[in-house]
């Protein structure tokens, strides 16, 4: 055999090693595809909420409120009593000041009420950051340095706010931590989230922290309302829509509170309200039920929060946990099918890197080659190099799990309904029931608030969902409190005109 004769031979092996290469790589790379396919595929119908499952999920939230309602801890609904039992009307009239405080920050505000027919004349409010080190010290710290600020706040009143002479000032108080409340202006710290722990303060009455804290400023201030930010919600929509029923918060977290009738609450005491109704405060991010779609993904990050076996419900629908569902599925996909290269991307395993608002612009992009998508996996996963097929999966994971979250939020929102008797019509009955949203979610993820109305009247069916409307309410924490001081203002009926 001549040197030729071998050459072609060798080229010949090469060539077919490579194609051999080739082949073997096809293999190997649509053997990924198959495994990618076959988590998404699964994912998919895990995250299902056919309407039969809705109805389900609707039904057992209607069944946990009546449980909620019937005795303390006879759900996992803690269906708690807001002492509420006057929701603004919109006649409410003079300066009332309001105090948030829900976490690292607080606001002050004040509003000026014009009366029937004006509405709110002015408002201002001013934002404080707490320091780090009143966030873990004490009580008298703490509320010292709000007062004081407050004070500062009070100082600084202008011409637009009228106070009539001989009067205290009056504020409504977000304070939003567990509370067990035993009045409208009174309640004790269960314990402290989001990062305070402040000892001397659990046990005690944060009204009379924070009005022992206003007095040492020299400052004449009542605090009339202590409320939470989904209770101020309701009171905000309420003043602005006399229809309004309901409040629901899509947030970081997730709540809701509604009107109920006084006597349909077996665990009150107390003499029934004059106005005959009660402001309940769900707590409905800690429901739980059997029909709820639940992931392996879903139960590993149950397992690995801080609360495991709570809020499970708020950790299927809230902004908190959405991003960080899409993370760990993607993570499955990197190791099982190495998605993403060989190795798992080291960011692709940080918890909560992935954040829901960065899951919403992936989910929104609508450009041709999917830029949006690619920048975000580039600048927060640190995954560089992917193709417009992966960045389509990225997509459609991100569709899975927004569209679970939004689907259930509708089905918890007609539970409401259902229990309040406005999800059906009444013979002759030209009924108009509003609920009140508010919360980053709602309000800034499209494709979410979009899926759970259409989800809604899905649900309720053409005649009826004609009836029920969502309208936005913004800020209810701030200026619902403000409106509640109001309505439960000491000079009530002193000077109706």
């Amino acid at each position: 055999m001549g040197k030729k004769a071998v050459v072609i031979i060798t080229a010949a092996a090469v060539c077919a090693a490579a194609a051999a290469l080739v082949v073997r790589h096809r293999m190997r790379s649509s053997g990924r595809w198959a495994r990618a396919t076959a988590i998404i595929k699964e994912v998919e119908e895990k995250c299902g909420t056919p309407i039969g499952k809705l109805r389900q999920v609707a039904d057992a939230m209607a069944v946990e409120m009546h449980a909620g309602l019937a005795s303390e801890g006879g759900s996992k609904l803690k269906m708690i009593i807001s002492y509420v039992d006057n929701l603004p009307t919109g006649t409410e009239k003079g300066l009332f000041y309001a105090l948030d405080l829900g976490g690292t920050n607080f606001r002050v505000m004040r509003v000026q009420l014009g009366g029937k027919g004006r509405g709110i004349i002015s408002q201002e409010f001013t934002e404080v950051s707490i320091p780090e080190n009143l966030m873990v010290g004490t009580s008298d710290a703490l509320f010292d340095y709000i007062a004081a600020e407050l004070a500062k706040f009070v100082a600084k009143e202008g011409q637009d706010y009228q106070l009539p002479p001989g009067r205290q000032r009056e504020l409504g108080f977000t304070f939003s931590f567990p509370v067990q409340q035993s009045s409208i202006n009174s309640g004790t710290l269960i314990k402290w989230t989001k990062g305070f722990s402040i000892d001397d303060a659990v046990g005690q009455d944060v009204v009379a922290e924070l009005s022992k804290a206003i007095e040492k400023q020299g400052l004449d201030m009542r605090v009339s309302a202590l409320v939470n930010d989904t209770v101020g919600t309701l009171a905000g929509g309420r003043y602005v829509n006399g229809d309004v029923v309901a409040a629901v918060i899509l947030g970081t977290g997730t709540n809701a509170a509604y009107v109920e009738r006084a006597h349909a609450i077996p665990k009150w005491h107390g003499l029934l309200p004059k106005s005959g109704d009660m402001v309940i405060n769900m707590e409905w991010g800690n429901f739980k039920s059997a029909h709820l779609p639940l992931t392996e993904y879903d139960h590993s990050l149950d397992t690995e929060s801080l609360n495991p076996g709570d809020q499970i419900f708020e950790k299927l629908i809230s902004g908190m946990y959405l991003g960080e569902i899409v993370r760990r599925v993607l993570c499955k996909i990197a190791e099982e099918a190495s998605l993403f290269g060989d190795t798992v991307p080291p960011k692709l395993k940080v918890p909560f890197i992935l954040r829901t608002p960065d899951m919403s612009a992936m989910h929104h992009d609508t450009s041709s080659d999917l830029k949006v998508v690619r920048d975000i996996l580039k600048n927060v996963l640190e995954i560089s190099n992917t193709s417009l097929k992966i960045r389509k999966v990225v997509v459609e994971l991100c569709n899975i799990v927004a569209t679970r979250g939004a689907r259930l939020a509708a089905a918890g929102i007609v539970g409401v309904l259902k229990k309040v008797g406005k999800d059906a019509l009444k013979d002759g009955e030209k009924q108009r029931t509003v609920v009140a949203l508010d919360g980053g979610l709602y309000e800034h993820y499209n494709e979410y608030s979009k899926c759970m109305e259409n989800t809604l009247r899905e649900l309720l069916g053409e005649e009826v969902s004609e009836s029920i409307v969502i309208e936005h309410s913004n800020d209810g924490s701030g200026i619902g409190a403000a409106l509640l001081a109001a309505s439960h203002s000491q000079y009530l009926g002193v000077d109706e005109a």
